[in-house]
């Protein structure tokens, strides 16, 4: 009787389950044929032809950071390759024109595009701000990612779609819906097996809070999540045509989650080094203070305090000890969150009392920049598994004695012997980074200066021209 009861309740179920999974296959082909009936019927050019559409996914175009940088030279790069080409960047930047958009990239990265670019102002970025899920963050954005990528794609259809920012579910809805052929640069995989070993070990960090550590409950159910987000992560991962890393760190990560090695490879992010390589390199001359520079967003993973707590706690152990010492802060501010932790970073440097010793400098020009590196003696980057380091590539390429955290893209790819030779520092907590820095500057002015120049000799690596190179070879089968 309750095998009749149990059947007489499956079967109707597993019947109905089937006609919905139907009626969905039929409802998504549908759309896809729409999508593609859309872009048959888009405007063609003066010779008839219509021009091949390359989007960009990347809402935050208008950052100033190290992806934005990829995004703009990746641009450039098929503008000089492709002549029938438009490129298309999908953006949430509503504050700002397109004219606006590209003048700010010549601003802040010395990049001059050939051709316009069409932008595509997306409305409902919001649903990818971390600041809207603060519990599931990841899937949250991810999910958001996806309802931001459908408004995309009913904006524009592209021919080929390229996620330039991390978002890499939308990957599939452009693929399958959208019949675009699809490839991804990754500058940071949204899961990593290290964020896993972080919850399994129960460590405290900026994305891991204190109440889940402290429970075992807590940690194992978040585990779990996270075990759950990296197999859907490596799913739509894994329906990418071509996968672009920036780093070897961030290889070794996708590697493993996604699981399409014959489509990925390693394109080093483009570095404006001839630009820093213009700078005279010479014997420091006798100052009266010397400056260490860190160049970054101001991001909860960069890890600023850091920084100030290493620079104060060396200034302690310098009390009386000339020259004095400054640490500018330069880095891109985003939005209100990030302005507000630029004020909690200003707190801390009241609260260690080295106000007086501290500049932040956000959102500077291109020049500015350049000055500030020109004239300093530390470059300093503090973040954990940083996944490759453009600051730190301009900073060794400016003439600064890089000290970077012993991680990641610095450990791996960029401060590493160059033909045998000392080309930077590495550090990890507060106490080795104010002593590396101690060191440093007990250095004789002749030996830093050979440290600096094996610096810029190892950074050709990481030119503009290296990272068109490596590009056009990536992105080749999507053009095809």
């Amino acid at each position: 009787t309750c095998f009749r009861l149990l059947c007489s309740l499956l079967l109707p179920a597993l019947f109905l389950s089937g006609i919905l999974c139907i009626c969905l296959v039929v409802l998504l082909w549908g759309v896809r044929l729409w999508m593609l009936r859309k872009k048959q019927l888009s405007s063609a050019g003066r010779d008839g032809k219509r021009p091949l559409l390359v989007a960009f996914f990347h809402p935050y175009c208008n950052a100033g950071g190290g992806g934005e940088r990829v995004l703009w030279c990746a641009i450039r790069t098929l503008q000089k390759k492709y002549k029938n080409v438009t490129c298309v960047v999908y953006t949430g930047d509503r504050d700002a024109t397109g004219e606006e958009i590209v003048e700010g990239a010549f601003r802040r990265f010395n990049i001059k595009l050939i051709h316009p670019v069409k932008f595509v102002f997306l409305e409902k970025r919001f649903l990818v701000e971390a600041s809207l899920y603060p519990h599931f963050t990841l899937l949250g954005q991810s999910l958001g990612s996806v309802f931001l990528g459908w408004e995309a794609l009913l904006k524009c259809v592209p021919d080929i779609y390229i996620d330039s920012m991390g978002y890499a579910f939308t990957i599939p809805l452009f693929k399958y819906i959208g019949g675009c052929r699809v490839g991804c640069y990754v500058h940071y995989p949204t899961i990593s097996t290290d964020m896993l070993s972080v919850v399994r070990n129960q460590d405290t960090r900026f994305n891991n809070a204190a109440f889940i550590t402290s429970s075992p409950l807590f940690s194992k159910f978040k585990l779990v999540y996270y075990y759950f987000f990296a197999f859907m992560y490596g799913l739509v991962g894994s329906c990418s045509d071509v996968v672009m890393v920036n780093s070897s760190w961030t290889l070794n990560h996708i590697l493993s989650l996604w699981r399409a090695a014959a489509c990925t490879s390693v394109v080093y992010p483009p570095c404006d080094v001839q630009t820093f390589l213009d700078i005279p390199l010479e014997v420091e001359k006798s100052t009266s203070e010397y400056s260490i520079v860190s160049v970054s967003q101001f991001r909860p993973e960069k890890d600023h305090p850091l920084q100030i707590r290493a620079f104060a706690k060396l200034l302690k152990e310098r009390v009386g000890q000339q020259p004095s010492l400054k640490l500018i802060l330069i880095g891109g501010c985003r939005n209100q969150q990030d302005e507000e932790r630029v004020n909690n970073l200003k707190r801390l440097c009241e609260e260690l009392g080295v106000s007086d010793d501290v500049m932040f400098r956000i959102n500077i020009p291109f020049e500015e920049l350049k000055r500030h590196l020109a004239e300093a003696t530390i470059g300093l980057h503090t973040m954990w598994n940083e996944h490759f380091g453009i600051g730190v590539v301009e900073c060794m390429a400016a003439g600064t004695v890089i000290l970077a955290h012993n991680s990641g893209g610095p450990k791996l790819d960029i401060v590493v012997p160059h033909e045998g030779y000392i080309t930077g520092f590495l550090a990890e907590d507060e106490d080795s980074y104010a002593e590396t820095m101690a060191y440093i500057f007990s250095l004789s002015p002749e030996k830093r200066l050979e440290i600096r120049e094996n610096a810029r000799r190892s950074v050709h690596r990481f030119s503009d021209q290296h990272f068109e190179d490596t590009f056009l070879l990536s992105v080749e089968p999507l053009f095809k």
